[in-house]
């Protein structure tokens, strides 16, 4: 059956260790494609459960790079490759014989990839021993946690999820699929780059940006209560139940019959406030109780006919209060598990708090897909996560994941002589002879893409796909699903480099310009579950009869390849981490909280809609066919949890650190408290010997994990955070100085000057002084993936809603004079408010 899979036929080395470069060849593996892993002749680097997953649907072999035949027949399993992945620290590889610029040479159509921790071109740290840990301790992962952490004073905290890696994955495997496509058309490969250091500062991105003078009524209750124990020289030290007071009540944690927790989140959209409380019984005694309503939530607060409304976020602290206190009351009289179903079935976002256990083992992964059951050499019957995309065309074959082959060399020479010839899929055109890369080498000049998404995930993976030299239009309707808090703070980001159009696409009018775009199009991508597919004309008969080459994707919440119980369910990112068991790790299983503050899912979904387009528009040039391209939140959860989800008979507790108290694994992987800061130490047992000598670390191998906590945090208050770094960093010992991203910004950020940053080493912020929301806007460049041959686009800053929408449909052929009619029947609008943000 994988001969039906998009990537069949790519041949892939993968030298890959721990897991961004695994598994980044784990999911070209899981599409189709023919993947040698290759360790070294001892054996794995890390040597843990996770690798049956990171390395199934792969031939696995060891081979010593330092011996001279080994070496040899690296080189000569190369030489059959399409792709060759490695994730070392930079020239690493090179030294050990296997030099990507020489192999490129040898041949221009081999496409190869470099995932280093640090960039390479980061003189400062490109040699340290990069950690996911270190990695993490750098870029700000550990004090920049979100609102709830800075009250509680637990900053910085540790967090066990692989963020840096899980990011790095899929922008890595984007980068590769779109490379595949670039050389369908001009037969040339690419080297690639994608630091993870980097791609965690983009999945970051909503941590990161800064709005300045941001208008009074988006700050939250916890903001303000930061700001006026700031100013007053208040400790924050705010407890766990203290804190649920200063969150709005549609957005967070209430316990339930069973002594579990159930997570709503109905911010920001009037409909899922309103059926929340209707479901609740509350609302009409609400409405008694002189709940306000406004009518137009984007004109400024100045004018509005009351002091709220549903469908506001946040909450002024008097209604959140009140309306808090009956849904905790209502909460008590139903389980988890019964208002699970409830909000689920009537398009109520919302989720009981599991553990990831609970998640792997649940009844909607297995039916969906999202984990499936495959047979490992070692584990046997082991739960594993299903693929991070997939397309409906082949979605079961997708299931089918085979487990890894433990082989040897002469096997995987036949295994790649074996692969079939480059063109023969079927319909395939003949593979281009390689030739000079275009001078504006866009790996999607001339795409363009119809985006009907909103919030964050689906938006995010448009504007991704933007600095490759997509043309966006995203279409949104003409009343606002979202308060201007959702609704336009989330689009600096989501929306840059777009053109906007705001159409009522369910209008006569508006389904003739519907399949106009659509007929005009490459993809149409969209955020919602399958029942709503065919409500809004999106059917791959009726998309298939206006343009049958346009490629269809669609993200969403709870999906997978497969129908499952909760398949139609509706969510965000703060729904899945509480339903796949993030939150109950972060915070406790008694005490569960959110991960970071806003996006740690949803921004690597959207980059995971970004990688099912790129590999749709690969398998079309390919074969012509157009596939419909799917992924979700609940896929992309499994990546971040990649370590902890999955599951075998005898499987070792889920124990790892949780909670807000957890700073690290052991005393050698740890949060430390130094003279003037924290430092972030990541040895193994193997560095124990070289710690010792570092005078005041003697006989720290003879001590039990308490006793080495103790030494060494004794010993770190002792001196300051750059001498230790120093010291161990000299001894190839894994720490770093634990940096804020507030920091990074003021060593890292220029005025916008129309470039990526790039050449700027691992990290890159730029100011843009005349944002078009008339706000000085600071965000985190589109810079971790870097060609060698391809371009990226500094995009230009996303424009007020509507700006383009004369422009667009003039484009298509209509009249001023027709284009201002449907402007004044409200089927076409220039902009949700003539402010930009209102204030």
């Amino acid at each position: 059956m994988r001969n039906t899979l998009p990537l069949y036929g790519v041949n892939v080395v993968d030298f890959g260790q721990y897991i961004a470069g695994p598994a980044v060849a784990m999911i070209l593996a899981d599409l189709g494609a023919n993947v040698i892993h290759i360790d070294p002749a001892e054996g794995a680097f890390w040597k843990d459960p996770a690798n049956a997953v990171l390395n199934r649907n792969k031939l696995c072999i060891e081979l010593d790079l330092k011996d001279d035949e080994g070496l040899a027949q690296a080189l000569s399993l190369c030489a059959s490759a399409d792709i060759i992945i490695e994730n070392f620290r930079p020239g690493r590889l090179t030294k050990l014989g296997i030099d990507f610029d020489r192999l490129r040479a040898e041949d221009p159509r081999l496409i190869t990839l470099s995932i280093p921790g640090f960039a390479s071109n980061d003189s400062l740290r490109k040699e340290w021993k990069a950690t996911e840990a270190i990695i993490a301790a750098t870029s700000g992962v550990f004090t920049d946690m979100g609102y709830n952490r800075v009250l509680m004073g637990c900053n910085p905290s540790f967090s066990p999820l692989a963020l840096g890696s899980a990011y790095a994955t899929t922008l890595s495997a984007s980068s590769l699929a779109l490379a595949l496509f670039a050389r369908e058309k001009h037969g040339r490969g690419d080297h690639i780059e994608v630091p993870v250091a980097s791609a965690l500062m983009e999945g970051l991105s909503y941590n990161s940006i800064v709005i300045e003078d941001m208008p009074d009524r988006y700050l939250t209750m916890r903001q303000h209560e930061i700001a006026r124990r700031h100013d007053e020289g208040l400790e924050m030290n705010v407890s766990y139940d203290d804190l649920q007071e200063f969150l709005d009540p549609f957005f967070r944690t209430y316990e339930c019959l069973d002594g579990r927790f159930f997570y709503v989140v109905c911010p920001s959209h009037r409909n899922h406030a309103k059926r929340c409380l209707t479901l609740l019984g509350i609302f009409d005694e609400l409405l008694e109780e002189g709940l306000p309503e406004v009518d137009d939530l984007y004109v400024p607060i100045a004018e509005w006919s009351g002091e709220t409304s549903i469908g506001v976020y946040p909450l002024p602290s008097n209604w959140a209060g009140k309306i808090a206190e009956k849904m905790k009351a209502v909460f008590l009289t139903k389980t988890s598990e019964e208002w699970g179903r409830l909000f689920g079935e009537n398009g109520i976002p919302g989720a009981p708090h599991r553990t990831t256990q609970e998640w792997v083992n649940s009844e909607h992964c297995d039916q969906s897909g999202l984990i499936v059951t495959v047979d490992d050499p070692i584990y046997g019957e082991m739960k594993q996560p299903g693929p991070l995309v997939w397309f409906e065309e082949c979605a079961d074959a997708m299931c089918e994941l085979a487990p890894r082959k433990i082989s040897d060399v002469s096997e995987a020479a036949q295994y790649f002589s074996e692969r079939p010839a480059y063109s023969s899929a079927p319909s395939a055109p003949s593979a281009p002879l390689a030739m000079a890369a275009p001078s504006d080498n866009l790996w999607l000049k001339g795409v363009r893409i119809l985006d009907l998404t909103n919030v964050i995930a689906g938006p995010h993976s448009t504007a991704f796909l933007g600095r490759f030299g997509a043309e966006v239009t995203k279409l949104d309707p003409t009343t606002a699903m979202y308060d201007p808090l959702i609704g336009v703070l989330f689009s600096y980001q989501t929306n840059i480099g777009k053109s906007s159009l705001l159409m009522d696409m369910l209008t006569d009018e508006g389904k003739v310009i519907f399949e106009q775009l659509v007929k005009d199009s490459d993809v149409v991508v969209i955020n919602a579950p399958e029942r709503q597919v065919e409500a809004l004309g999106l059917s791959d008969e009726r998309l298939k009869s206006i343009n049958p080459d346009v490629i269809f994707c669609r993200l969403d919440c709870l999906g997978g390849p497969k129908r499952g119980e909760k398949t139609d369910y509706i969510g965000y990112d703060d729904i899945i981490q509480a339903n796949s068991g993030i939150m109950s790790r972060f915070g406790g299983e008694q005490t569960p909280e959110e991960h970071a503050h806003i996006g740690t899912l949803d921004v690597n979904c959207g980059f995971a809609g970004g990688l099912s387009i790129a590999v749709a528009l690969y398998h079309r040039e390919h074969t012509g066919e157009a596939l419909r391209a799917r992924t979700s939140l609940s896929s992309t959860t499994n990546l971040a949890q990649i370590k902890y989800s999955y599951d075998y008979k005898d499987r070792a507790p889920f124990d790892e650190p949780s909670g807000r108290q957890a700073l690290g694994y052991n005393a050698l992987s740890h949060i430390y408290k130094t003279q003037d800061g924290w430092v972030y130490l990541d040895a193994t047992e193997k560095d124990l010997e070289k710690i010792e000598s570092v005078s005041g670390f003697a006989g720290l191998s003879s001590m039990d994990d308490t006793q080495q906590t103790e030494l060494i945090s004794r010993m770190m208050a002792t001196n300051t955070s750059d001498v230790w770094a120093s010291t161990f960093q000299s001894l190839d010992v894994a720490i770093a100085d634990i940096k804020s991203i507030e920091w990074l910004r003021e060593h890292y950020t220029r005025r916008q000057d129309g470039k990526v940053g790039i050449d700027l080493g691992t990290y890159a912020f730029s100011v843009y002084d005349e944002h078009p929301s008339g706000h000085v806007t600071t965000m985190v460049d589109h810079y971790a993936i870097r060609p060698t041959c391809g371009q990226i686009l500094s995009l230009a800053p996303t424009e007020r809603f509507g700006t383009s929408s004369r422009r667009i449909l003039e484009g298509m052929g209509m009249t001023r004079s027709t284009v201002q009619r449907l402007i004044d029947k409200g089927v076409v609008s220039e902009g949700w408010s003539k402010y930009y943000l209102p204030n």
